[in-house]
């Protein structure tokens, strides 16, 4: 899942045989391809970080199938890296921004800053199979999850909804041809470890979030033996499927909503003139929805929006504190208080298309789905009530309708494994603290670091001093914590002292670049 504003909301198992080894002939040529790097800019772009010039850039080729690698169909992945200064790298960490999808080539910038690992360590950016500069799969942009509003449990909107799914399963895997069967977890890892084999590493180590965490867990079970350190932060329940995974996502937004957005807004009243109690913001969030079901409000640039749009906005704005003024203008906007006494304020994205095309894709192979549509109206009926923000999302419902190919992924456990490192924050709204404390028990030699009164879905390598030197002592100097810690949290900045979340400057950074 990846910290997209409105992307992440909109975007918000088991068998016994593995994945088939590749000939020992074919592995061998694959790996003996070099990557050609080279500046990923010249010059660099205005608004970049200070050393953004130490970027390089170049791909590799893997098979389309790791199973029949002999075909002749291949397929290009994009990536990145910098190095240190002094060319001496002590470890080589790949890295993943989630999503699942998400891209990663410009995830490395956002670590100049942190120079105990920026200066010791190669850090390596991939954008996946299926999305960014790597071949893409689409969903032709058809884009269900904004096509009508989720609480409306009438039988001709229920309509509506769930043939949007079943058109949303048709749409990504007709447009996305046979690439698209090979959009898997356990593929993607295949490349992973290519990468690794191109690069001449022994082992990498893993540094991956939210979605990310996922790829790590199953990277670190098919293998265990060329991975080093393994960080995952904000972690899915990768113990679990896809489908479990996202129907844990509802709660952990309604909580972050009510314990701490809520509150803050009402806090600084004499800001946003929304309501003086967390009550009085959230009766101000349901008057406006109303309203915009009856006439949806057009902003200056052209968005329209509507009740669901306006519930991603608050979804996606839940992911880190420094989301929470820009959010909350839009908000004041969308509702109509006077802007005179309010910052400028970005409208919503929705997800670029080979997102969307790799999230399905990733979601609908990886591991099973369970039920029907008569089991996601059920479901569905129930989760609205119960979570006013986003109960009726249900990312995975698209499944249900899913042509899934043969894919048998090996359950991670942790076994083979020397250690992992999971850092989670106690109110993520898009991975819950329940489905992480799970995982981790069932993932052999995992140590958890719990950051107490803090809600950010992505916490490494922002503003938590604590947290980073656990990250840093473990992925550099091989650190491994004795038992499970914690650290506190950062508090809510009043508005105007946010300095801004690193992976979604990364993503910004994506677009300026066009990539």
């Amino acid at each position: 899942m990846q910290r997209k504003r409105i992307a992440a909301a909109l975007a918000v198992v088991t068998a016994t045989s593995p994945l088939m080894a590749p000939p020992a002939q074919a592995q061998n040529s694959l790996a003996s391809q070099e990557i050609t790097w080279q500046r990923c800019f010249d010059p660099v772009p205005p608004g970049f970080p200070p050393g953004a010039e130490r970027l390089q850039c170049g791909s590799f080729t893997a098979p389309m199938d790791w199973n029949n690698p002999h075909n002749g169909k291949t397929i290009t992945i994009a990536v990145s890296r910098t190095v240190p200064l002094n060319g001496n790298a002590k470890t080589t960490v790949f890295t993943n921004p989630g999503g699942p999808g998400g891209a990663g080539r410009t995830l490395p910038l956002i670590y100049l800053n942190r120079p105990k690992l920026s200066e010791n360590a190669e850090i390596v950016g991939i954008d996946v199979r299926g999305t960014g500069g790597s071949d893409n799969v689409t969903c032709g942009n058809y884009q269900h999850r904004l096509a009508t509003d989720w609480r409306d449990r009438s039988k001709a909107n229920l309509d509506l909804i769930y043939g949007g799914m079943e058109l949303q399963a048709r749409f990504c895997q007709t447009k996305s041809g046979e690439l698209g069967r090979y959009i898997t977890t356990e593929q993607t890892v295949r490349d992973l470890d290519l990468l690794r084999q191109v690069m001449g590493r022994e082992k990498v180590s893993w540094l991956g979030y939210s979605g990310g965490s996922w790829m790590g867990a199953y990277y670190a079970t098919y293998f265990p033996r060329t991975l080093d350190k393994i960080v995952l932060d904000s972690n899915t329940e990768f113990t679990e499927s896809w489908q479990k995974v996202f129907d844990n996502l509802p709660a952990g937004a309604e909580r972050r909503f009510r314990v701490d957005y809520l509150p803050w807004v009402a806090k600084y009243d004499n800001v946003f003139h929304l309501g003086k109690t967390a009550e009085e913001v959230r009766q101000k969030y349901e008057t406006t929805r109303a309203r915009l079901a009856e006439q949806p409000v057009t902003l200056p640039d052209g968005t329209v929006v509507t009740p669901v749009l306006l519930d991603a906005l608050f979804f996606t704005g839940l992911y880190d504190k420094d989301a929470f003024e820009a959010t909350t203008v839009l908000f004041a906007q969308i509702a109509g208080v006077p802007p005179a006494a309010l910052a400028k304020a970005q409208p919503p994205k929705q997800y670029p298309d080979a997102l969307m095309g790799t999230q399905m894709s990733i979601l609908c192979n990886d591991t099973p789905f369970r039920g029907d549509r008569r089991t996601l109206e059920r479901e569905g009926d129930r989760s609205v009530r119960k979570y006013s923000l986003v109960g009726g999302y249900q990312i995975t419902g698209p499944c249900a309708w899913w042509d899934r190919p043969d894919v048998n992924l090996k359950r991670p456990n942790g076994v083979g494994m020397d250690s992992a490192l999971m850092v989670q924050s106690v109110r993520d709204p898009a991975t819950p603290l329940e489905g992480a404390r799970r995982a981790h028990r069932k993932f052999a030699n995992s140590r958890l670091l719990t950051v107490q009164d803090e809600g950010d879905h992505g916490i490494y390598g922002f503003s938590n001093d604590c947290v980073s030197g656990v990250v840093e002592s473990y992925l550099v100097d091989g650190v491994v914590p004795a038992k499970d810690l914690s650290c506190p949290g950062e508090p809510l900045p009043a508005p105007g002292e946010g300095t801004g979340n690193p992976l979604t400057k990364a993503r910004e950074l994506a677009v300026q670049l066009g990539w």
